[in-house]
């Protein structure tokens, strides 16, 4: 066996959860094409370029780089913030919960684009 140690195990709501801030990524993804399309601007500076270079290229860094911060949080033990020691499922948690913020901010955008 190659490194047998250092294999994370996760449970099957951990799972449920990274999906889920995946898909919430991609819809983040979908909703800013579609809002800047309409005369929306993207706020992120970096995504803003991105977006700019076409649409095919914001999916693809919009989901590598989401998939980066997963992947890291998952393969850390421990992580910390200030010295102290945070749980992993808070910062999973924590990114659910702004995913989530995030298109619920874009789906009130639209609707103040369709009922003005």
């Amino acid at each position: 066996m190659l490194f047998p140690q250092t294999i994370n195990r996760h449970s099957p709501k951990t799972l449920i959860v990274v999906i889920s801030i995946l898909m919430l990524s991609i819809l983040d993804a979908f909703f800013t094409i579609e809002l800047t399309s309409r005369g929306a601007r993207e706020l992120n500076p970096i995504m803003d370029y991105y977006l700019k270079q076409g649409t095919l290229t914001f999916y693809v860094i919009k989901y590598l780089l989401t998939s980066a911060a997963l992947f890291i949080i998952l393969s850390l033990k421990d992580l910390s913030l200030f010295g102290k020691r945070i749980p992993r499922k808070i910062f999973l948690a924590f990114f659910l919960i702004a995913m989530g913020a995030v298109v619920q901010w874009e789906l009130y955008l639209f609707s103040l684009m369709l009922f003005p």
